[in-house]
């Protein structure tokens, strides 16, 4: 190991052999601390390249515990968060929205890392038991439409680099391969960033992990959403090629907010915020939400515009199928 962390603080990219073979080192708990710490060092101080992203992520798929799907179609609206820009839960919001128009969802995710509260959080404290079994996380898929795919539980070498990562407080390629690394291997998704910088190399390497379609995407904001306060930065993975393009809303016909319209607060206020979404309040919350599940919904293939996405996405709301959604999860995560 010590050789590649030697390659790359020559600045020398690691080949994927290379890169697979670290990171198996490191799930496997046969890594030291000292080097667990130097290599995501050395590669922070390098950047790392998509091939070595790919590599790693494919590595870790390996190690988390798989949750398995018949299912043609399956979403994952899982970000990297750490935008800190203290926003509500939008794309957990947005994810029983595009459940509600019929799209079985993978919801990929975790407690807190830097937001007030990270999706798992919001969750249980909407009333949904996280602790359930990858076989029930499955039949939950099958019965309900959507289920919580629970990191922390799912990926349980990930105890491997947890204290290193704790005591480098800074950002690591581990904050960009939690959400490539679904344990119901999403064929579709949107995803998140936490930089510019990221949005097309990420769309590459959802390609190569065999993504039938992906959409990442950063706000002009920070946002690591799609945004209602300016434009949006995407690159989008159409089944083909890449291709990159900046989002406005209001040529969408959604109304343009300010941040502090769309920030959230505390988990109490985030839940809030949340049930009043689903009971139809109009509003940047709406909007944002509805906004994040029509690109979910043409993602997944559901429609081939956003217009008629975002009326999906309302009606969902509306109709009160996205709230029942997470009633029916609530539901059956407490009862298996």
């Amino acid at each position: 190991m010590k050789a590649y962390i030697q390659k790359l603080k020559h600045k020398d990219n690691l080949d994927p052999h290379e890169i697979e073979a670290v990171i198996q080192l490191i799930m496997s708990g046969q890594a030291a601390k000292e080097d667990i710490a130097d290599f995501l060092l050395a590669l922070n101080e390098k950047g790392a390249t998509v091939e070595e992203i790919t590599g790693a992520a494919k590595i870790m798929r390996n190690f988390c515990r798989e949750v398995k799907t018949e299912h043609e179609v399956v979403l994952d609206t899982c970000g990297t968060g750490g935008d800190q820009l203290n926003t509500f839960n939008i794309s957990t919001a947005s994810a029983f929205v595009v459940a509600g128009a019929g799209v079985i969802v993978a919801k990929h995710g975790n407690r807190s890392a830097s937001s007030q509260c990270g999706s798992a959080d919001v969750l249980e404290a909407l009333g949904v038991n996280l602790n359930i079994e990858e076989a029930q996380v499955s039949e939950c898929l099958d019965k309900v439409g959507i289920a919580f795919l629970f990191a922390q539980k799912l990926h349980p070498a990930m105890k491997n680099v947890a204290g290193v990562r704790k005591e480098l407080g800074i950002k690591t390629i581990f904050n960009i391969l939690g959400p490539l690394t679904n344990p119901a291997q999403a064929t579709h998704q949107v995803m998140g960033v936490y930089s510019r910088d990221l949005i097309e190399p990420m769309a590459h390497v959802l390609k190569n992990l065999g993504l039938k379609r992906a959409l990442v995407v950063h706000g002009s904001d920070g946002l690591d959403e799609i945004t209602v306060t300016g434009k949006t930065f995407v690159s989008e993975f159409n089944g083909r090629s890449v291709m990159s393009y900046d989002i406005d809303p209001q040529e969408l016909g959604v109304k343009r907010y300010s941040i502090a319209d769309i920030r959230g607060g505390d988990l109490k206020t985030n839940v809030r915020i949340i049930n009043q979404v689903f009971d139809g309040m109009a509003g940047a919350h709406r909007d944002i939400v509805a906004l994040n599940a029509a690109y979910a919904l043409y993602t997944a293939e559901k429609v081939d515009t956003i217009n008629k996405g975002i009326r999906l996405a309302e009606k969902s709301i509306d109709s009160g199928q996205a709230g029942e959604k997470l009633e029916q999860l609530k539901e059956y995560t407490n009862h298996v």
